[in-house]
């Protein structure tokens, strides 16, 4: 905080008398700056020396002294310095003018030397005391956007730590959980403005939903060896099983919430994800069959994004289609498998979910 014999007053006077009276009574505790009109004043103000607090004269020729002061608080560089007004007019009505424009004091002339040292002083313990609360703020500030980046990046961290653990058991999906967040992002993305859509994917919940994504099949962590990697067709029993991994997900990120006993966003976006992804909108998915717009939404996304890299994707069961008969398959699906107003922008838009596709490609 700076100390007062180091702050800078400004005064502002036609008369050079009143300059040197008032020069005299602070030079010797303060740095003085002089100007005996409103040009020179400003000018001044917002030079390199800029000062701590102006002394400033109503009644000039010229420019006035209300004029400055608008000035001063127009100009971005110049609107915090406190002013105080130096009048010979005593009117009650002058003095609440100058105040309502937003000067700090009034002091009346003929100058009192102890009632301007006051006055002096006092303002400039108040500025102190508000720079050292907006340096204060400003720490904390930066303090808390530290915290919250380091937590976004833990919570970004340990998402794609559980998502790989159930890329590690399931080998051949490479790539999947990078393509199918890029997908749902997109779509979501130009969902956003749809009036079916646009109360719920705000910037918010498109991000919290991209983060959430890639834990789509978290489930399939518990799902035995001999079925999720046997390549031959699963039986119908094994098929059974192998459902069970929406719902296994969705238990496991339920049981983490309960341990947190706190609900965060992004894991009820995830838990919809995990569910229900696998619902189709006539009804005849799993788990739940639930139809239409009884699906989350964010289920309902994945779904277009999920079944479309599947498609694209070699597996030791099947090879991999092309991009082309991928979005036929999925045109073909419109209001049966899929959302028909996600199915239509996802065909108007199929070339940028190529080129994602591209972008995250499995190596070779």
């Amino acid at each position: 905080m700076k100390e007062h014999s180091q702050s800078t007053i400004l005064i502002v006077d036609d008369s050079p008398e009143n300059l040197y009276c008032l020069n005299e009574l602070l030079r010797p505790r303060y740095r003085i700056l002089a100007a005996n009109s409103g040009e020179e004043c400003l000018r001044l103000a917002s030079g390199n020396n800029r000062p701590d607090l102006i002394l400033l004269d109503v009644m000039m020729p010229g420019m006035d002294g209300f004029t400055v002061f608008k000035k001063l608080r127009h100009a971005t560089d110049t609107r915090h310095i406190p002013v105080i007004f130096l009048t010979a007019m005593i009117q009650a009505k002058d003095e609440e003018f100058g105040l309502d424009l937003g000067a700090e004091d009034y002091i009346t002339k003929p100058i009192r030397p102890l009632v301007v040292m006051a006055r002096v002083r006092m303002q400039l313990e108040l500025q102190a005391a508000r720079r050292w609360m907006e340096n204060r703020n400003a720490g904390l500030e930066a303090e808390v956007k530290q915290r919250m980046a380091e937590n976004d990046m833990i919570q970004r961290v340990s998402i794609r730590a559980l998502a790989h653990l159930a890329e590690m058991r399931d080998p051949e999906t490479g790539n999947h959980i990078l393509r199918t967040q890029g997908y749902v992002r997109l779509l979501a993305s130009k969902l956003q403005n749809h009036p079916r859509f646009r109360d719920i994917l705000t910037p918010t919940y498109i991000e919290l939903l991209s983060q959430s994504a890639p834990l789509h099949d978290i489930g399939k962590v518990g799902i035995p060896d001999h079925i999720l990697l046997k390549p031959e067709k699963l039986t119908p029993e094994e098929w059974v099983i192998m459902k069970t991994h929406a719902k296994l997900g969705s238990d496991a990120l339920e049981m983490a919430e309960r341990d947190l006993d706190k609900k965060l966003p992004f894991l009820e976006i995830a838990k919809e994800i995990s569910h229900y992804h696998h619902e189709k909108w006539d009804g005849s998915g799993y788990p739940e069959g639930l139809k239409e717009n009884v699906i989350p939404i964010s289920a309902r996304l994945m779904a277009v994004a999920d079944v479309f890299d599947a498609l694209i994707s070699a597996r030791v069961y099947k090879p991999a289609m092309s991009p082309s008969q991928a979005r036929d398959i999925i045109a073909e699906g419109r209001g049966r498998h899929f959302d028909p107003d996600m199915t239509d922008t996802f065909l108007q838009h199929y070339g940028d979910f190529v080129a994602i596709a591209e972008h995250y490609r499995e190596p070779c």
